[in-house]
C-alpha cells in the first residue's frame, strides 16, 4: 500500500474542468459508472455541445482561457454551486497544475489525478529529469540551471553544442519549445519560446537539452494505485509532429520489439514506484535509431492520444482513473495486460497546412462523421471554433488486425468526413497517411520537416476539381434553372464565370449542351460531365467514363466542396466588385487569423526591413510572428497588447524611408 491504510473516497458526481471532446469523453465513461457529470464553460461555449450533454452547467467566466478554464477558484466554486464532489481535469494544462490539484483537495473534493506532490515532481522538466537520472533512468544531455541570463543560456547551449532544443520548464504540448540549429538564431528563438512559456504557463524559465537528431518519439502508459500497484499498458508512437505537437499517433510502435518494449516498460514502472504514483500517466522518450531510449518528461494526466492504447487493451482508460480515484485496486495485474491488433489516432485540427499550420476559426457549416470508426468530437453543424483554444477538433481513430489495416480504414474514414466552412488539416493528414514512408512504418519527429512538399503537394487533378466547382456553382446559382435530366432545347452559349481558391483567381466557361451535358473550361482544358443526380448536398456525375461523387455546401458566394475526401473552399467572384490587392507589399501588415496581440515589436518612426518581425499574435495557444512586407519606416501601429483582432485586420503600416 502507498500510505499504510487505504482511504475510501466514494463520490457521486463529477465536474469536468475541460471543454470540448475530452469533456463529453470523460462524462461517457463517469455515466457508465453511474456518476452525474457537470460541466464548466466560457462565454465563448456558452451553446457548446459539452454544456448541452451534460446533467448541469456551471458559467465560469469571459473566453479567454485565463479568465475561465485556467482560473482554479472559479472552477471550485463552480463545484460548490453544483454540488460536484470531484473534479476531473481532462488534459489541459490545469491537469498538471500542483496548485489546482491542492486547491481541489482543500475544498474536499477528489482530484483525478496524482497527488499535487507528485504533479510538483514530475511537473518541473528540470527536476522531473534529476529525479530520474537518480532513479537510473537514462536522460538526455543538457542544461537544466537556476542561471536564466540570455549569455548563460546561450554558453551552455555552445557547451551541448547545436542543435539544441529550447523548452519550458513547466507545462508541455510544444509551446515555448524551440528547436535551434546555430548560436545566430539562438537569442531570438530564446526570447520567443520565453515569452510563450510566460504566456501559457506563467513560468518563462527555460531548459535546454541536446537535439537528438531524427528520434521517434515514444511514450509508456503507466498507472498506480493506492495499494501499491504498478503496471504500463505498452507504447504509443507519437513521431509525426508539427511544432513540437502530435499529428499522428499509433500503438504499438513499428520500431518498438517485444524486448524494448519489456524494458521501457520496466523503466516506466519502476519510475512510478518511486514517485509512489498514483493514476493514468505517460512517459516520453525519445528512441534513436540505434535502440536507445532517454527521458524527456512525464505526463500526469491522461493524454489525447489514449485511446489507441484503449484499442489494442480493451481497456476504458478513464473507467480505471475513476476507480483508482476512489480508493480501488488496480483491476488488473501486469501479466493480465494483453494487446491485441494495431491502433492509429490523427488529431484533426482547424488550421490551413499550406500556410504553415495557421490556426483558423469560424462556423463549422457542416460536420459530419462516417460510421464504423471512432471519432471523438464536440462538434455538430453549425459550431462555432473560437480563436481562444487549442486547434484540435476532433480525433479519428482506427484498429485493425494489423497496421496496414489499420491505416486503411483510417484514411476511409477521413474521406468520408465532411468539415465544410472552416478550414483543417483533413486533406494533410491523409497525404500523411498514404505516405511510403509512414506506410513502411520509418516515420521520425523529422517526418513532416523532410516530406514538406510532397505531403503539401497540390493535388494531380487539381484542373478538374476546378471544373467540378464551376459546374456546382453553375446549377446551383440561385437564380439557375432547376436542373432536369435528359435533352435541352436552350441555346448553347458559353457563361463565363469568376472564382477564387487559395486566394488564387481563375477563369471559366460553363455550357450546358443540348444533350444536356455539361462542357466546362478551366485553365485552357476542357471537362465533360453528365449529371446523373443533382441533391442538395450531393451530386453524382459521370466524367471520362466514370461515375463519381462529390459532397458540396452551397452558402451565398461560397461553395465548399469534397470530391474523394479532398475538401475545397471556393468563392464565386462572377458578380463581385473588383478589388485593390491587399498583401503586405502594399506596407499595411494584415492580421494572418483571429488572435491576440501579445507583443508589438516596433514603434512609429522605426526604421524596418523586408521579413523584419515587427508584432506577434496568439491564436489557438501558439505564437505567430507576423513581418515587414516591404522596406520603410514605421507609420503607424494600429493594435495595442492584449487586444484580440479579427483576420485581414490591418495592425501595423510601413511607409517608405
Amino acid at each position: 500500500m502507498r500510505n499504510g491504510t487505504v482511504q475510501q473516497r466514494p463520490f457521486f458526481k463529477l465536474l469536468v474542468a475541460n471543454r470540448g471532446e475530452i469533456a463529453l469523453r470523460v462524462m461517457r465513461s463517469a455515466r457508465k459508472l453511474g456518476l452525474g457529470v457537470v460541466a464548466v464553460y466560457s462565454d465563448a461555449d456558452r451553446n457548446a455541445l459539452h454544456v448541452r450533454e451534460a446533467n448541469q452547467a456551471v458559467r465560469i467566466g469571459e473566453a479567454l482561457p485565463a479568465q475561465s478554464y485556467l482560473n482554479i477558484p472559479a472552477i471550485i466554486a463552480a463545484t460548490k454551486a453544483s454540488g460536484a464532489d470531484a473534479v476531473h481535469p481532462g488534459y489541459g494544462f490545469l491537469a498538471e497544475n500542483e496548485e489546482f490539484a491542492r486547491a481541489c483537495k482543500d475544498a474536499g473534493l477528489v482530484f483525478i489525478g496524482p497527488s499535487p506532490q507528485a504533479i510538483e515532481a514530475m511537473g518541473n522538466k528540470a527536476g522531473a529529469k534529476e529525479i530520474m537520472k537518480t532513479a537510473g533512468v537514462p536522460i538526455v544531455p543538457g542544461y537544466q540551471g537556476a542561471d536564466q541570463d540570455d549569455d548563460v543560456m546561450l554558453a551552455e547551449a555552445r557547451k551541448i553544442g547545436f542543435p539544441v532544443m529550447i523548452k519550458a520548464v513547466a507545462g508541455g504540448g510544444g509551446r515555448g519549445m524551440r528547436l535551434v540549429s546555430d548560436a545566430a538564431s539562438f537569442p531570438d528563438a530564446l526570447r520567443s519560446a520565453r515569452s510563450e512559456a510566460k504566456a501559457a504557463f506563467g513560468d518563462p524559465t527555460l531548459i535546454l537539452e541536446r537535439a537528438i537528431q531524427n528520434p521517434r518519439h515514444i511514450e509508456i502508459q503507466v498507472f498506480g494505485d493506492s495499494h501499491g500497484n504498478a503496471i504500463h499498458l505498452g507504447e504509443r508512437d507519437c513521431s509525426v509532429q508539427r511544432r513540437h505537437q502530435k499529428l499522428i499517433e499509433e500503438a504499438p510502435s513499428p520500431a518498438v520489439t517485444p524486448e524494448l518494449r519489456a524494458k521501457m516498460g520496466e523503466v516506466a514502472v519502476a519510475a512510478v514506484n518511486a514517485l509512489r504514483y498514483e493514476g493514468a500517466g505517460t512517459l516520453e522518450f525519445l528512441l534513436d535509431a540505434s535502440g536507445a531510449f532517454y527521458f524527456m518528461e512525464m505526463n500526469t494526466r491522461l493524454q489525447v492520444e489514449h485511446p489507441v492504447t484503449e484499442a489494442i487493451t480493451g481497456l476504458d482508460l478513464v473507467e480505471l482513473q475513476l476507480r483508482i480515484a476512489r480508493g480501488e485496486p488496480l483491476p488488473i495485474k501486469q501479466q493480465d495486460v494483453k494487446f491485441s491488433g494495431h491502433a492509429i489516432e490523427v488529431r484533426l485540427c482547424s488550421e490551413d497546412a499550406g500556410q504553415d499550420f495557421m490556426p483558423q476559426s469560424g462556423r463549422m457549416a457542416r460536420w459530419q462523421v462516417p460510421e464504423g470508426i471512432r471519432v471523438e468530437h464536440a462538434l455538430q453543424s453549425g459550431s462555432e471554433i473560437p480563436p481562444f483554444y487549442d486547434s484540435m477538433i476532433a480525433k479519428v481513430i482506427s484498429h485493425g488486425a494489423t497496421r496496414e489495416e489499420a491505416r486503411g480504414r483510417l484514411i476511409v474514414g477521413l474521406e468520408q468526413l465532411t468539415a465544410f466552412g472552416v478550414t483543417t488539416n483533413q486533406a494533410f493528414l491523409m497525404s500523411c497517411l498514404r505516405h511510403p514512408g509512414f506506410a513502411r512504418g520509418e516515420a521520425t519527429t523529422a517526418f513532416i520537416g523532410t516530406y514538406r512538399d510532397e505531403l503539401l503537394a497540390p493535388r494531380a487533378d487539381a484542373a478538374f476539381v476546378m471544373a467540378l466547382a464551376g459546374l456546382l456553382l453553375y446549377v446551383t446559382a440561385p437564380r439557375a434553372p432547376s436542373w432536369q435530366a435528359g435533352r435541352s432545347l436552350a441555346a448553347t452559349f458559353p457563361l463565363p464565370a469568376k472564382i477564387e481558391i487559395a486566394g488564387h483567381a481563375h477563369e471559366l466557361e460553363v455550357t450546358r449542351e443540348r444533350d444536356g451535358s455539361y462542357i466546362v473550361v478551366a485553365e485552357g482544358r476542357q471537362e465533360k460531365f453528365e449529371i446523373d443526380q443533382l441533391g442538395p448536398d450531393v451530386i453524382r456525375f459521370r466524367h471520362a467514363g466514370v461515375m463519381d461523387s462529390a459532397k458540396f455546401l452551397r452558402d451565398g458566394d461560397r461553395l465548399y466542396l469534397q470530391h474523394r475526401g479532398i475538401p475545397l473552399a471556393v468563392t464565386d467572384l462572377t458578380l463581385a466588385a473588383p478589388q485593390a490587392a491587399a498583401s503586405n507589399g502594399d506596407g499595411k501588415v494584415r492580421a494572418a487569423m483571429n488572435g491576440r496581440v501579445v507583443a508589438v515589436l516596433v514603434k512609429p518612426g522605426d526604421s524596418v526591413s523586408a521579413g523584419q518581425p515587427v508584432l506577434t499574435l496568439e491564436a489557438m495557444k501558439m505564437e505567430h510572428v507576423h513581418k515587414a512586407g516591404i522596406d520603410g519606416v514605421v507609420s503607424a501601429i494600429d493594435v495595442a497588447e492584449g487586444e484580440q483582432v479579427t483576420t485581414g485586420r490591418i495592425v501595423a503600416e510601413i511607409g517608405a524611408g
